[in-house]
């Protein structure tokens, strides 16, 4: 292999390695965006979860345990 060639490999290998780089970088980004999102998402539900709770929702309860204001029966 001559040098011009050994340059020319050596150059393709370089704009691989270069674009790989930047997919990792990319996807790099996108996955500390995803988390963030996460967190944020996991903060917005704690808080529907306790405004639930204090409403008179339960974990596990299948049927709702809100306290009614009227004093009216349903037959």
């Amino acid at each position: 292999m001559g040098l011009l060639e050994a340059k020319k490999v050596t150059s393709s290998y370089q704009k691989e390695a270069d674009k790989c780089n930047s997919g990792m970088e990319t996807c790099e980004e996108a996955r500390e965006k995803a988390e963030l999102a996460l967190v944020e998402q996991k903060k917005l539900t704690s808080r529907w979860e306790e405004r639930a709770r204090q409403k008179g929702w339960r974990e596990g309860s299948t049927k709702p345990n809100v306290k009614s204001k009227s004093n009216v029966q349903v037959a």
